[in-house]
């Protein structure tokens, strides 16, 4: 909200309050005030986990231990200077999916920021094709062919998880 109430809605919430002291009227006049959504954190959460879900699917959807062909590791299969990127805990912990799940949530928010700073949309979309090429060929609007399939693969399987219709990627 960009302005405070004014005294109409102030005295509408009031007399709701008075009404009802529940915690849900409290939280509700609160978020109202702050001029918060308490859904829109929950959806941006769902999606990061639709997407980062999709990712593991495509890349390690057994957990296999093995380093992949270029190094990489772990359920979202990291390369080494990705990790790096985020932590400085050992590259092996890759492997653990706790440690590897945060490390993919700084990655995905890293994409996201860098995707809009650049005008991209930061969809499920771009954020895998990123993450399949790197940013800088999405940057370049020059990714594989491979890497276009698996993003759409990726948008797809998010939205399946997001309970929607599939993505129409772009």
């Amino acid at each position: 909200m960009n302005s405070w109430p004014d005294a109409t809605v102030l005295a509408g919430v009031r007399t709701y309050l008075h009404r009802s002291w529940s915690l849900r009227g409290l939280l509700l006049a609160a978020a109202f005030f702050a001029g918060i959504s308490f859904l829109a954190p929950a959806a941006r959460a769902s999606e990061r986990w639709a997407t980062l879900e999709a990712i593991h699917q495509l890349e390690n959807p057994t957990n296999s231990t093995r380093v992949g062909p270029h190094g990489e590791l772990g359920a979202y299969q990291f390369r080494r200077e990705t990790w790096a990127m985020y932590t400085q805990t050992p590259f092996h912990w890759a492997l653990d999916r706790q440690v590897s799940d945060q490390v993919a949530v700084l990655h995905y928010e890293w994409l996201k920021e860098q995707l809009a700073r650049n005008g991209i949309s930061p969809t499920p979309y771009h954020i895998a094709l990123a993450w399949n090429c790197g940013i800088g060929a999405v940057l370049r609007a020059r990714p594989p062919s491979a890497a276009v399939s698996y993003a759409q693969r990726a948008a797809n399987l998010a939205a399946t998880y997001n309970g929607a219709a599939l993505a129409d990627a772009r």
